[in-house]
């Protein structure tokens, strides 16, 4: 995701957006109060919609809509983002596989999604940036693998596993302390931008006394 997020206050003048998206050459914003609550989403279409409502045929061109507002906002009721932005609005969470996020934005027909941690705004997400995450190489995936799931999250030490990822696909083997750790590592993996199945085997230290355990999470 995108950190340094391009935002509007809900009192901003429609102008003023509809000239922010076509500078800054993006579809949409998000609409935050001074606390950094996400209230909403403004997007071209959301203002041509406004704009243009009684009429059959609405342009997609924002150039045309800001030469509209320039010299006629008065011949319209839309003043400010809070009059046209859509609520509530459709966000991520950080920690949202890319797959569950790619299919929000299929099924709502969306370009980005604000990602929202307790409400308030941390980042945004476009469909660029995930097909971006899908083309990292095999060793990359790999790697994160070992840093940031077994050494960071699990608090083991990564040499302890085989790590194998192939196209996208990732299988780990070797011993945690639980089975939940052993579940925590199955999800971590899968939520992994590039990963596209996930496969562990791996045992857990209660079951050693008695016949070593694994799960064994199938590729999904």
């Amino acid at each position: 995701m995108t950190r340094d997020v391009i935002t509007v206050a809900p009192e901003s003048p429609v102008k003023d957006v509809a000239r922010l998206l076509v500078e800054s050459r993006i579809s949409g914003v998000p609409v935050c109060a001074a606390d950094g609550r996400i209230l909403g989403v403004v997007s071209e279409a959301d203002i041509l919609r406004r704009e243009d409502a009684a009429s059959q045929e609405v342009p997609r061109l924002l150039a045309w809509l800001l030469d509209r507002f320039d010299g006629g906002a008065h011949k319209t009721g839309v003043r400010t983002a809070a009059d046209v932005m859509t609520l509530p609005a459709i966000t991520a969470r950080p920690g949202q596989s890319a797959a569950d996020v790619a299919r929000l934005m299929v099924d709502n027909k969306i370009n980005r999604l604000p990602v929202v941690t307790n409400g308030k705004l941390v980042g945004i997400v476009s469909r660029a940036d995930l097909v971006r995450a899908f083309t990292r190489s095999d060793d990359e995936i790999e790697q994160e693998i070992r840093e940031d799931v077994i050494f960071r999250t699990l608090l083991l030490v990564p040499d302890d596993f085989t790590v194998i990822v192939h196209e996208g696909r990732a299988e780990i083997r070797g011993e945690v302390r639980t089975e939940e750790d052993a579940e925590i590592l199955t999800r971590c993996v899968g939520r992994i931008p590039g990963v596209l199945a996930v496969r562990a085997d791996v045992t857990w230290m209660p079951r050693r006394s008695r016949r070593p355990r694994d799960i064994a999470a199938e590729w999904q």
